[in-house]
């Protein structure tokens, strides 16, 4: 027999990025153990930061103003430019940075059709003259576009005067050397630093 209501349920939850079908049944039967009231703000909750939450008009984060609190509250000299809004959440989360951030909405990708005109650089090199920014971290992943966009915004920015520099690569802290693949093994002796 069809279970109509709960197999919405668990197919809005499949939706989601990461969830598998075990884990949709787990959350539809635990948001349908719910009380109402409880239901009804979880429900509420995603009602309300879908209508809310915007982009910041500065750094193209998510925010519910019109100009995030990063933006706002710290120097422009130094911009840390990542993918996606995700990533500030992940770099904010070590607490040793104090600059701001910039968010491309992507990164170049040939095969997805997507160039430079299609992420935001063009607001990235507004925002450098109108702050004189002298230092610019790019913090995209170490892959094919990441280091495609790296390579691009680097370009662009030398011509300019402004200091470029990206994320150190390499072997995370705890990791055994013999179990490092080939290519974190050459970023971490080409990212090496003077002790």
């Amino acid at each position: 027999m069809e279970n109509e209501p709960l197999e919405k349920l668990v197919a809005a939850f499949r939706s989601l990025p990461g969830v598998g079908l075990k884990s949709a049944q787990r959350f539809a039967y635990y948001i349908i153990k719910q009380s109402i009231s409880e239901a009804q703000y979880f429900a509420d909750s995603i009602l309300n930061a879908k209508q809310k939450i915007k982009y910041c008009k500065e750094c193209g984060d998510y925010t519910d103003r019109e100009i995030c609190p990063i933006c706002l509250h710290r120097d422009a000299k130094i911009i840390c430019v990542v993918a996606e809004p995700k990533d500030v959440t992940v770099i904010e989360k070590v607490k040793n940075f104090n600059g701001v951030y910039h968010v491309l909405n992507g990164t170049i990708s040939p095969l997805e059709n997507r160039g430079p005109n299609d992420i935001r650089i063009k607001e990235l090199l507004a925002r450098i003259k109108e702050h004189q920014t002298i230092e610019v971290i790019v913090a995209l992943n170490p892959d094919v576009e990441g280091d495609a966009t790296a390579m691009y915004i680097a370009k662009l920015l030398k011509p300019l005067g402004v200091k470029v520099t990206r994320i150190a690569q390499g072997i995370s802290m705890g990791t055994d050397i013999e179990y490092a693949d080939e290519i974190t093994l050459t970023k971490a002796i080409e990212g090496r630093i003077e002790l």
